[in-house]
């Protein structure tokens, strides 16, 4: 006896939902204004203007947005802003994320290395940083990129606002509907002609 093959079915189509990255969850990630100086000046860093950061990137934004008034349209200028802050937002955040990573090696090598029965994590020769310490100056040249970036999104963030007229959320999509798709409707429909 032949067996037929069966084709399997194919199941719904499952888009994972995705959080979207707002400006509050951006600067729980990256360091504030306070934190950002005592790093630098813990580490030697130049210590940023984060006003001034803030500041240029607004005026940049409501700039741009002034010398595109004529060409776009009311609706088409909210999109083109609302894609630019994201931009910003999430180039902030995952220099957060990335700084987070950065503090959390540099924690666990500093550990480490304050234990004297390991010989694999003491200091180099004299003159030469340990693998702790290059971890440790990692996480702080991260942390202020991390505030400048979060700076530069802040300044986006409030240009749209300026612009808009309201506040700047993240896009998210609409969600798919579970129905059939039109693939199956119009084989269904094709499938109805042969009666």
């Amino acid at each position: 006896m032949a067996k037929t093959a069966h084709s399997p079915r194919q199941t719904a189509r499952v888009v994972p939902l995705r959080k979207s990255t707002t400006i509050e969850v951006t600067r729980l990630a990256c360091p504030d204004t306070q934190q950002a100086i005592l790093i630098s000046e813990s580490f030697g860093l130049p210590v940023l203007d984060g006003e001034g950061i803030r500041d240029l990137h607004q005026r940049l934004i409501v700039e741009t947005a002034a010398s595109l008034q004529e060409g776009l349209g009311e609706r088409a200028m909210q999109i083109h802003l609302q894609r630019i802050v994201g931009a910003y937002v999430g180039s902030a955040h995952g220099a957060g994320q990335f700084y987070s990573r950065a503090v959390t090696e540099a924690r666990d090598a500093t550990a480490k290395s304050a234990c004297d029965a390991r010989d694999e994590d003491v200091d180099g020769p004299v003159g030469f940083d340990g693998p702790a310490q290059r971890k440790r100056e990692f996480a702080a040249d991260m942390g202020v990129q991390a505030h400048a970036l979060l700076m530069a999104a802040e300044g986006a963030v409030a240009a749209y606002e300026q612009v808009i007229g309201e506040r700047w959320k993240p896009f998210e999509r609409a969600a798919e509907t579970t129905g059939p798709s039109v693939d199956r409707k119009a084989a269904a429909a094709q499938m109805a002609a042969f009666g």
